[in-house]
């Protein structure tokens, strides 16, 4: 058995090599995402792991049956970037990691929003200015808040679990409810609830056509003055522009935003300064003090990347062997 593996950063490169001895099968590392120009390297191999940053295309998906691979094995959780009747046309199973570390990314969320609410940003250049005062930047409390989840799934559940240790009030929001949730009440009964009541929304939905842009002029609309939202998620559930007019007008409070809706080809790129990042809305967000950007990194724990690896190799290694794996996507 040989498998490839595209897009392998050097912090993945031990657990793949790990994995590899443990397992005595072949593994390929290579640097490039798999695309049009990097597929040819694929082959003479069994399988193909592979990290969502690039589309793949009908081109890419039609070459790789060419060379007899049909096990694709995502180290993440999106397919949405996967043609999908290609897939169908070439019998292509596709695994994916729906769960490397929902810890990660919970308690980054919540530390972003404590930054925000003890206004951290705003001291620490106070500070650097040689400013000590503590006036007029006075703190916000976590245990006095109602937070509103969306979506409780193992990411929001974990939130959810934090939250309640802050001792703030939690309700949530899913179409697909969690029956111990549903036993403690802890659901509303639509979105606009949702809005009306919490003081925080913590978006942890996937990204789907009826979930783009949810959060836009009108539903900012509905919520409380002063909210306060978090996207550790996916970029496309906010309008960037609906949001940077919430907050010019103080309806939104402040925002932690892990995902952008324009990432892809920005995030995880050095630009040498902050006047060469090529996105004007991204730095009006980035400029502002009840903003916090971080460029997709809430997954990124050792734990995390360690567990997407390997994961995604044992997903691998089933395909070929069986045709099926714990973790396939029905595309």
């Amino acid at each position: 058995m040989k498998i490839i593996a595209y897009g392998i950063r050097d912090d993945e490169k031990p657990y793949l090599d790990q994995w590899s001895k443990d397992q005595n099968i072949e593994v390929k590392a290579v640097s490039e995402l798999l695309d049009e120009k990097s597929v040819d390297l694929a082959d003479g191999y069994d399988g193909a792991v592979v990290y969502q940053q690039k589309p793949y295309t009908a081109e890419v998906l039609d070459k790789l049956a060419s060379f007899g691979i049909k096990s694709l094995s995502l180290r993440n959780v999106g397919v949405d970037n996967i043609d999908a009747d290609a897939i169908k046309r070439n019998d292509i199973k596709v695994t994916n990691v729906p769960a490397y570390s929902p810890a990660a990314i919970a308690e980054l969320t919540i530390t972003q929003l404590m930054r925000l609410l003890r206004r951290t940003p705003v001291f620490d250049k106070k500070q650097a200015a040689g400013n000590l005062q503590w006036a007029p930047d006075i703190a916000d409390e976590l245990g006095h808040m109602t937070v509103g989840v969306v979506a409780t799934g193992r990411i929001g559940r974990a939130a959810m679990r934090i939250y309640e240790g802050f001792g703030a009030k939690v309700i949530a929001y899913d179409v697909y409810r969690n029956p111990e949730l549903e036993a403690k009440g802890i659901y509303v009964d639509s979105m606009d609830e949702l809005y009306a009541q919490a003081d925080v929304i913590s978006l942890h939905a996937p990204a789907t056509k009826e979930n783009e842009h949810m959060l836009n002029d009108e539903t900012f609309a509905k919520m409380k003055d002063g909210v306060w939202i978090l996207n550790p998620a996916r970029g496309a559930i906010i309008d960037t522009d609906a949001l940077i007019r919430a907050l010019d007008s103080g309806k939104v409070a402040g925002a932690a935003l892990d995902v952008y809706e324009n990432e892809v080809g920005i995030f995880n790129t050095d630009f040498g300064s902050f006047d060469a990042i090529p996105d004007e809305r991204l730095k009006n967000l980035m400029a502002r003090d009840n903003v916090l950007v971080t460029p997709h990194i809430a997954f990124y724990t050792k734990t995390a990347v360690k567990n997407m690896v390997q994961f995604a190799l044992n997903n691998n290694k089933q395909l070929i062997e069986t045709g099926t794996a714990d973790d396939i996507v029905e595309m």
